[in-house]
C-alpha cells in the first residue's frame, strides 16, 4: 500500500512535550460548562428528564455526591449527543435541623448559613464539570418556592387529606421536636440526634397518606424499571394484609371492632386489649379515676411493655360463640397503637408469643386455651403459634377443619350476622408533618376560637418565615413571636393565631422535580402543559437510603397532584419517575492496626522498599478492608483534593470505571494511575497521528476496497462503538464503556504500529473515539478535537453528534457455518476474502458473539477450513 513508508514514519511523532491533564482541564473548563453542547438546538424531537436527587446544603459535597452527579451528568450530555431536548436541573433541599442547629452554633441566621454552604456547592459542582441547567435552579427554603408547597398543602386541607388530630408522638428529647414513625431507627433512636424517642402526646398536622395506600402498594407493579430491592422495601412499609374485622360486643353496649390475620385462632380468645386513646378507655378514664391515673402513668412508655389494666365493668363476648356470657375481659395497654386497625386486638395467648407474654404478666394463675393444634406433632397445650394445624373440640362448631377452611368459613359467619367481615388493613400510617422548629415551611393555618382552624388565602401567600437574630437550642421560636402569631382571621375577622409548627422537610423534597420543570413561574407550582410533556421523571439518580422515605411521599404527592387535575398523571398513574437507579455507596480504604483493632490514620503508615504498606511504629502490615467512609475510621476522600490532584476527567472517569453503579465502590487512589494513563495515551496518540506526514483527504468514505485488516479494524472499532451506545442508553454499564473505550484506544495504537491500515480509517476511528468519550472526559475530548481540526484542514469534524455506527462494507459476503467439536454453533458473516489470514481470522471468529461463548478461552486442538464451513476441534 501507498500509506506504509508514511505511517511507519509517524512512529517517531509525538506531542513533543509532557501532557499535563490538569492544564488540559483548566484551559477547556470554561468551555464544558457553558451547555456545549446544550445550546444546539435538539435534533430528534424527542425530551428526556435526567435528574439527580438534589442535595442538602451541609457546604461540602462528598465522594458519594460526585459519583451520582458524575453518573448524571455523563447520561446528560450523551443525550444532548444525541439530539435530545434535555432537562438537567439542579437545586438545594435547603430547610431542616442540620441548618437550624448550625445557626444556634454559630449565632447567625440560618438562612445565611445555608446561603454561604450553597454557593460552595455550586463551585463544587463546577469543579467536577457537572453540566446542569443551573437557570432551572429551585431553593426550597425560598419564598418563591414554599409558598406553592404551602398551596399544596391548602389544596390537600381544601379535600380533606391534611388535618390536625391529637395523637402520641415520638419525640426528640435533644431538639425538641417531633419525629415521624420513619425517623425512628430499630432500637428506638432518633435519627438526627442519636437520642432514645420519647412517646407524648400533641396535637399534630397528618396528610392523608393511607388513603392512597393501596394504590402505592398495588402500582408498584408498573415500575417496571425500579430495582426489585426498592419495590421490595417499599412493600414492606406500606405493609398490606388481608385479613377479618370482628365486632366484639361489651355488656355496656360497646362495640370493639378489631382486625386480625389470625381469625381462625377466633375460639382462643381470652382478652382483648384497647389503645391508651381508644374511644372506650377515654370515656372510661373521664369517669374512674383508677383508669384516668394508669393511663397518663403509661403516656410514653415502651411499646414493647407488656403492661396492662383490666377495664373495670368492661367485658366482651366471642360472636359466635355458643355461650351467652359476657365473659372476656378488656384491658387498656401501651403495647397497642391506636393508629393500626382500630386501636384494639384480639389477644390468644395460645397462639400469639406476643399474647402470651402479655397473659403471662396480667393473668399469671390462669391458664392458656388452645384450639388449633399441629397436624404432624403432639401438641402438649401450651403454646403452638404455627400457620398451619387443624382445629380442636375448642373450637366447637369449626372443630376438625384446617386453619385455612376455618377463617374462610369463620369469615362468612361472621358477615352474615353482621359481626365482621373480611377486609384490608395497612401497616402504613398518615404522615405526620409537624416540626416544632423554626427552619422549615410554615403551616399555611390561623386558628381562630369561633371558625376553628382557616386556610390562608392564597392571595396571601407565602406565609413567610420571619427572621430571627438569636435562636434557643431547643423549641420552636415562632410561639414567642408576636408579630408573626397574632393576625386576624380571613373567616370571620376576629383575633387568631397563626400556627407555629413547619413542616417536614420530606414535604419540599415530594414535589421538587415539578418545580424544575417550569421554575420561573410565579402564578402556579408549575404548568399543566409542561407536566404532561416532561414528566415523568425518565432516570431518577440517587441513593438506595431513600428508598422508603423520600420515594414513597413523592409517590404520594404525584399521584394526590394527578387527581387534584394539577397534571395529568393517568398515562402513568401518576407515578413520578419512570427508571430509578440506585448507585451504591462509596466505600473507603480502611487500615487497622491488627494487634489493638485501632484504626489508622493516614500518617501512621508509609510504603516499604517493597512496595507494601507498614505501619511506622512497628514495620507491621496492617489490616486492609472497604467500609463506609467515616471521619472515625479515617477513610474519607476529598473529592475536591482528588480533582485537584488528578484533574476533573481523570477523577470522573475512575468513578465510574472502578464498579458497577449499582454496585458498592471501592475507593483505592492507586487504581486511579491507570485510568490517568489511558487518558493521556489517547491525546498522545491523537498528536502522534495528526503531527506525522501522512496524508489524510477530506471527505474519506469507507468501501469497499478496505483490505480484510482494514476491515477488521474498522468494525471491530464500531462493534465497540455500539457497545458503549448500549451501556449508556439500555444497560447503564458504565463501567464496561470505559473499557471500551480503552480497547479502542489500544487498537488505535496497534493500526499506527501495524504499516498496514488506510491513515484516513485511524483518523475517523480517533475521531469517533474523542465524540464517545465527551459525556465521560469532556476536557480531554475538546483537547483531542482541537488537535484534529487544527491538523487535518478542512475537516468538518463535529465533537458534540454522537458518532453514527457504519460497518464496512463487505465484498461477495459468505455466511460462514462454525462447528465445534462436530455440531453446528453458529453462524458468521463475512467477505470472500475473510480465509485469506487465518489467524485474524481465528481472532476475529473468537470476539465474535457466539464465539466467546464457545471458542473464547479455549483449548483449540484443530480447525479445519472448508467452503462455507470452518471446524474446530476442542481439547
Amino acid at each position: 500500500m501507498a500509506f506504509i513508508p508514511q505511517i511507519r514514519a509517524c512512529r517517531h511523532f509525538g506531542s513533543g512535550s509532557p501532557i499535563d491533564l490538569l492544564k488540559i482541564g483548566a484551559k477547556w473548563q470554561e468551555k464544558v460548562l457553558k451547555s456545549v453542547p446544550k445550546n444546539l438546538a435538539p435534533r430528534n424531537g424527542k425530551n428526556i428528564y435526567v435528574l439527580a436527587q438534589f442535595p442538602y446544603p451541609s457546604g461540602l459535597l462528598h465522594i458519594g455526591h460526585l459519583r451520582v452527579y458524575t453518573i448524571s451528568d455523563t447520561l446528560n450530555r450523551f443525550y444532548q449527543m444525541k439530539g435530545y431536548d434535555v432537562i438537567h436541573p439542579m437545586g438545594f433541599d435547603a430547610f431542616g435541623l442540620p441548618a437550624e442547629t448550625a445557626a444556634v452554633e454559630r449565632g447567625i441566621d440560618p438562612a445565611d448559613w445555608t446561603r454561604q454552604n450553597i454557593n460552595i456547592m455550586r463551585d463544587q459542582c463546577s469543579a467536577m464539570l457537572a453540566n446542569f441547567d443551573w437557570d432551572r435552579e429551585v431553593v426550597t427554603c425560598d419564598p418563591d418556592y414554599y409558598r406553592f408547597t404551602q398551596q399544596i398543602f391548602l389544596e390537600m386541607f381544601k379535600r380533606g387529606l391534611a388535618y390536625q388530630k391529637e395523637a402520641e408522638i415520638n419525640w426528640d428529647p435533644v431538639y425538641d421536636t417531633v419525629l415521624a414513625n420513619e425517623q425512628v431507627d430499630s432500637e428506638g433512636r432518633s435519627w438526627r440526634s442519636g437520642a432514645i424517642v420519647e412517646k407524648r402526646f400533641l396535637k399534630q398536622w397528618f396528610l392523608g397518606i393511607t388513603r392512597y395506600a393501596d394504590k402505592l402498594n398495588s402500582e408498584l407493579d408498573m415500575l417496571t424499571d425500579w430495582p426489585e430491592k426498592v419495590k421490595r422495601m417499599q412493600r414492606h412499609w406500606i405493609g398490606r394484609s388481608k385479613g377479618t374485622e370482628v365486632d366484639f360486643e361489651t355488656q355496656t353496649g360497646d362495640t370493639i371492632k378489631v382486625f386480625t390475620t389470625r381469625v381462625d385462632t377466633l375460639f382462643s380468645v381470652q382478652y382483648v386489649a384497647l389503645s391508651l386513646t381508644h374511644p372506650v378507655v377515654k370515656q372510661l378514664a373521664e369517669i374512674n379515676p383508677t383508669v384516668d391515673r394508669f393511663v397518663r402513668e403509661v403516656k410514653g412508655i415502651s411499646e414493647d411493655s407488656k403492661k396492662g389494666m383490666i377495664l373495670p365493668g368492661v367485658k366482651a363476648i366471642n360472636p359466635l360463640s355458643k355461650s351467652s356470657d359476657f365473659d372476656i375481659p378488656v384491658f387498656v395497654a401501651p403495647y397497642v397503637l391506636d393508629s393500626y386497625g382500630h386501636g384494639a386486638v384480639m389477644g390468644c395467648p395460645a397462639h400469639d408469643e406476643r399474647d402470651f407474654a402479655f397473659w403471662a404478666e396480667n393473668m399469671p394463675s390462669s391458664p392458656v386455651l388452645p384450639t388449633v393444634e399441629p397436624l404432624e406433632t403432639t401438641f402438649e397445650g401450651h403454646f403452638y403459634a404455627g400457620k398451619t394445624g387443624i382445629l380442636n373440640s375448642n373450637a366447637e362448631q369449626y372443630a376438625g377443619m384446617t386453619l385455612h377452611d376455618a377463617a374462610e368459613q369463620i369469615a362468612k359467619d361472621l358477615s352474615k350476622i353482621g359481626r365482621g367481615k373480611p377486609t384490608v388493613q395497612f401497616k402504613l400510617r398518615d404522615w405526620l408533618i409537624s416540626r416544632q422548629r423554626y427552619w422549615g415551611t410554615p403551616i399555611p393555618i390561623i386558628h381562630c376560637d369561633n371558625c376553628g382552624p382557616v386556610p390562608v388565602p392564597e392571595n396571601d401567600l407565602p406565609v413567610v418565615l420571619p427572621r430571627v437574630t438569636k435562636l434557643a437550642p431547643k423549641g420552636n421560636p415562632l410561639q414567642n413571636l408576636s408579630d408573626f402569631v397574632n393576625t386576624k382571621c380571613p373567616s370571620c375577622g376576629g383575633e387568631a393565631k397563626r400556627e407555629t409548627d413547619t413542616m417536614d422537610t420530606f414535604i419540599d423534597s415530594s414535589w421538587y422535580f415539578f418545580r424544575f420543570i417550569d421554575p420561573k413561574n410565579n402564578k402556579s407550582p408549575f404548568s399543566p402543559e409542561l407536566a404532561a410533556k416532561h414528566m415523568p421523571v425518565d432516570l431518577y439518580i440517587g441513593g438506595i437510603e431513600h428508598a422508603i422515605l423520600h420515594l414513597l411521599y413523592a409517590r404520594f404527592v404525584s399521584k394526590f397532584l394527578s387527581d387534584a387535575g394539577w397534571w395529568d398523571g393517568s398515562r402513568v398513574d401518576g407515578e413520578p419517575f419512570k427508571k430509578l437507579v440506585t448507585q451504591g455507596m462509596v466505600h473507603g480504604k480502611t487500615l487497622c492496626n491488627p494487634k489493638d483493632g485501632r484504626f489508622l490514620k493516614p500518617d501512621e503508615v508509609t510504603i516499604n522498599e517493597e512496595g507494601v504498606t507498614v505501619i511506622k511504629s512497628t514495620g507491621e502490615v496492617p489490616e486492609i478492608s472497604y467500609e463506609k467512609m467515616s471521619k472515625s475510621k479515617y477513610n474519607g476522600v476529598d473529592p475536591l483534593e482528588c480533582i485537584s490532584t488528578h484533574g476533573a476527567d481523570v477523577t470522573r472517569a475512575h468513578i465510574l470505571f472502578q464498579a458497577p453503579v449499582f454496585d458498592v465502590l471501592k475507593w483505592d487512589d492507586e487504581k486511579i494511575v491507570g485510568v490517568k494513563r489511558w487518558l493521556t495515551k489517547m491525546i498522545s496518540l491523537t498528536n502522534k497521528l495528526f503531527t506525522s506526514d501522512l496524508k489524510f483527504f477530506r471527505g474519506f468514505k469507507v468501501s469497499k476496497d478496505l483490505t480484510n485488516m482494514e476491515i477488521s479494524f474498522h468494525n471491530e472499532v464500531q462493534h465497540l462503538l455500539r457497545s458503549i451506545t448500549d451501556s449508556f442508553e439500555k444497560t447503564l454499564s458504565l463501567n464496561t464503556v470505559i473499557s471500551d473505550y480503552m480497547k479502542i484506544t489500544n487498537k488505535i495504537d496497534e493500526a499506527l504500529n501495524s504499516s498496514t491500515i488506510n491513515p484516513n480509517l485511524i483518523s475517523l476511528a480517533m475521531q469517533s473515539l474523542a465524540k464517545s468519550i465527551y459525556p465521560v472526559a469532556p476536557c480531554v475530548a475538546e483537547e483531542i478535537a482541537a488537535i484534529i481540526t487544527t491538523h487535518e484542514s478542512g475537516n468538518t469534524f463535529d465533537l458534540y453528534r454522537w458518532p453514527e455506527i457504519e460497518l464496512a462494507p463487505l465484498k461477495d459476503v459468505i455466511n460462514y457455518k462454525i462447528v465445534v467439536n462436530g455440531k453446528m454453533r453458529f453462524m458468521y458473516e463475512a467477505d470472500s476474502r475473510f480465509l485469506d489470514d487465518k489467524d485474524l481470522a481465528l481472532r476475529l471468529l473468537q470476539d465474535s458473539e457466539g464465539g466467546k461463548k464457545y471458542l473464547k478461552e479455549k483449548d483449540i486442538k484443530k480447525v479445519i477450513y472448508k467452503m462455507g464451513v470452518i471446524s474446530f476441534v476442542l481439547v
